[in-house]
């Protein structure tokens, strides 16, 4: 990535990328035809929220962090926004904002610690990170191995030219993701008559297992809630799936698809997530509890 930092406004140095850093964007909708899914950032809200916040278009790309541990260093003078889970921040060792504005000096290092809530933080920056697009997006496509490499120590990134517009807020009084159970609307289908009983998706919580990743999270019953029953056994032809589909393997219990999820799927899916959830879904940890409550139609 260092190759390209000259082209930019300014540059941002990688320290310690964290468990996992990825450049994300709004990803890339239109390439399924080439087999390509949209990928794109976990959680919209809280890109659009630090892109705003520094100033930015919405669909600048920023960087989505993993549980925290990200530190970086502005090589030039950069205006930077925190938010997502909520992660404790420092700026050269003092506390500083979450959902603000930051300024860093050149030579001034930002430190993410572990997040208490939440599992994705993100980092934007005044002039978007302007690594090379990928059939049009900048985002991380960690299933299909698409875009830029997740971040490692010594990586350079480039920053964009400052947009003409002034950020209009500096700091946004948001609440941190929720620690507890989480509640998401749900629409059955479209592969629900192949369930006893599609309703029992909604009986008790499910609970988010460690199998979870930008793809997707594979959910479990806690002790004494049954699974899901299928009806039949009969063979399914892979069709498409998307953001939030409720994929349910031999076992019962679903898996909740990600940004990264694959185009096809050859499991019932029993219901979908409701989009405007999806991003709740985004900073649910394993080992937090769903809920899922069917969705009214407006």
């Amino acid at each position: 990535m260092s190759g390209a930092a000259a082209q930019g406004a300014g540059t941002l140095e990688v320290v310690a990328p964290g468990p996992l850093t990825t450049v994300q964007d709004l990803g890339r909708p239109g390439a399924f035809r080439w087999g390509v899914g949209a990928a794109g950032v976990a959680d919209r809200r809280s890109l659009g929220l630090a892109n705003r916040l520094v100033g930015n278009p919405a669909g600048h790309a920023a960087l989505e962090v993993l549980l925290g541990g990200l530190v970086v260093r502005a090589r030039t003078d950069l205006v930077l926004a925190v938010t997502g889970a909520a992660t404790p921040v420092s700026v050269d060792g003092a506390p500083a904002g979450w959902s603000s504005a930051l300024v860093l000096p050149a030579g001034s290092a930002l430190r993410l610690g572990t997040a208490t809530a939440g599992l994705r933080a993100y980092v934007a920056v005044r002039g978007g990170v302007a690594v090379p697009p990928v059939l049009g997006s900048r985002s991380r496509d960690t299933l299909a191995g698409l875009g830029p490499d997740p971040l490692a120590a010594g990586d350079v990134l480039p920053v964009g030219p400052e947009p003409e517009q002034l950020p209009r807020l500096r700091t946004a009084p948001v609440a941190a993701p929720a620690a507890g159970t989480v509640d998401l609307r749900v629409r059955l289908g479209p592969r629900a008559d192949r369930f006893t009983d599609p309703g029992a998706l909604f009986a008790g919580t499910w609970t988010v297992t460690a199998q979870c990743d930008r793809v997707g999270a594979r959910l479990a019953r806690p002790a004494g809630q049954p699974p899901l029953e299928r009806s039949t056994t009969a063979e399914l032809a892979p069709e498409g799936v998307v953001l939030g589909a409720l994929q349910v393997p031999p076992s019962g219990e679903p898996v909740l698809f990600g940004p990264d999820h694959p185009v096809t799927g050859g499991y019932p899916v029993v219901g979908v997530v409701r989009d405007a959830d999806a991003d709740l879904a985004a900073q649910v940890r394993p080992g937090q509890s769903l809920r899922f409550h069917p969705a009214v139609r407006a």
